[in-house]
């Protein structure tokens, strides 16, 4: 789908104008590179084990590589020939009409971040987020990403998995900006993502994603929410990636429980039992 300039405020405020960007000016997924890194992935603790020691994907990552907000309401319920339908906006459009073609864009974005295995259908689930502009802004998107993108790889850790859903464009650009020398040749003339630009993160990302509230929740031990997808950002055992010293970790945290949680059958899970 073409990012029209008029819808582009919706997505702003949205909080996925730079998902959307990333979208605009992506570059081929190296699957035999993820498949390496997925190797190494270790469902317990949510991190890489490389042989310097652990490392991943976190809020922090999120926040710098989509601009996705890491903070507000919990994300938590298949269309077909989607984009097809929403591809050209009619240069006379009226602003409804705009409105609906931002809410097509929106889904299409949704099929990038929380995309199943067929890589073209969204859940009918969201359409009642897109319905209501003016509210989408309010969600913490990245958390949801982030939870869908461990749900992902722990479900590919299993020798039965063959095919790895979820935001894989999240995890190869973290992979381009960990591990810079496994950057494509040519890939700094990419203006976004952030993995591009390593140098220039100020001026890259968006003023709003370096606000203290932000940057606290990045080095927080916390439960990551996206519908049944319950993991945790066991940030503590990665602090060399904030740059602080790492200390001898703790104990991973049980997570079996909420890991058996799909969101089908009579063992439906729902945020009201986890804040009791």
């Amino acid at each position: 789908m073409i990012l029209h300039d008029r819808i582009m405020p919706y997505l702003d405020s949205a909080g996925l104008l730079h998902v959307a960007r990333v979208n605009d000016y992506w570059f081929k997924l190296d699957e035999p590179r993820i498949s390496a890194f997925v190797e190494r992935w270790r469902p317990e603790t949510h991190t890489f084990h490389m042989p310097f020691g652990e490392c991943t994907v976190t809020l922090q990552d999120v926040a710098y590589q989509f601009g996705l907000p890491v903070d507000g309401f919990l994300v938590s319920g298949c269309l077909s020939e989607f984009q097809n339908r929403f591809r050209v906006m009619p240069n006379d459009a009226t602003e409804p009409t705009v409105q609906v073609y931002a809410r097509g864009y929106i889904m299409m974005l949704f099929t990038m971040l929380f995309g199943d295995k067929s890589g073209a259908r969204v859940h009918l689930r969201w359409l009642p987020y897109v319905a209501d502009l003016d509210g989408l802004g309010k969600y913490s998107w990245g958390s949801a990403t982030l939870s869908w993108l461990y749900r992902c790889l722990c479900r590919v850790a299993n020798r039965n998995v063959k095919n790895l859903a979820g935001p894989l464009a999240l995890l190869q650009s973290w992979i381009f900006w960990r591990f810079p020398t496994f950057r494509p040749r040519r890939f700094d003339v990419i203006l976004w993502p952030l993995a591009s630009r390593a140098l220039e993160v100020i001026q890259v990302v968006h003023p709003d994603i370096l606000r203290p509230e932000h940057t606290y929740l990045w080095k927080s031990t916390t439960a990551l929410i996206y519908f049944s997808s319950i993991e945790w950002h066991q940030v503590d055992r990665v602090l060399s990636q904030l740059g602080g010293v790492q200390h001898i970790p703790e104990p991973a945290i049980n997570i079996d429980f909420l890991l058996s949680k799909d969101g089908r059958g009579p063992t439906r899970w729902f945020p009201e039992v986890f804040a009791t």
